[in-house]
């Protein structure tokens, strides 16, 4: 899965494995960023959706239907892992519909907000 990711106002783009075993994975020390901001792949046919990148627990809501977004706009907060990660719309638009709430658990590839 390919992600861009911007932490503390820089964008790196990564490609990130899913490994069947994570526990078998080693992290290495390094220091931890105060939050990043996830950019959704579009890997779904329509433009219109905007799809999770992780599997965590939504811990807030920044958006309602009839809301307009700019592009970089924080929609929906995700913590996984302890860390929190902010959903972004990748473009501007208006909101049609919001597809969780506050405590509800998404999932990779789970419609979060529609245009």
């Amino acid at each position: 899965m390919k992600l861009r990711i911007t932490v503390d106002g820089k964008a790196y783009f990564v490609e990130v494995e899913v490994l069947e075993d994570a526990a078998s994975t080693v992290v290495a020390d390094m220091p931890v960023a105060s939050s990043i901001t996830l950019l959704p792949p579009n890997t779904s046919s329509n433009e219109d959706t905007i799809e999770s990148p992780l599997t965590g627990n939504v811990l807030e809501v920044l958006v309602k239907p009839g809301d307009t977004v700019a592009a970089n706009e924080t929609l929906v907060v995700i913590e996984a892992m302890k860390m929190e990660s902010n959903v972004v719309s990748p473009r501007a638009g208006v909101v049609r519909t919001v597809h969780v709430k506050p405590g509800d658990t998404a999932t990779v590839h789970q419609t979060l907000v529609s245009f």
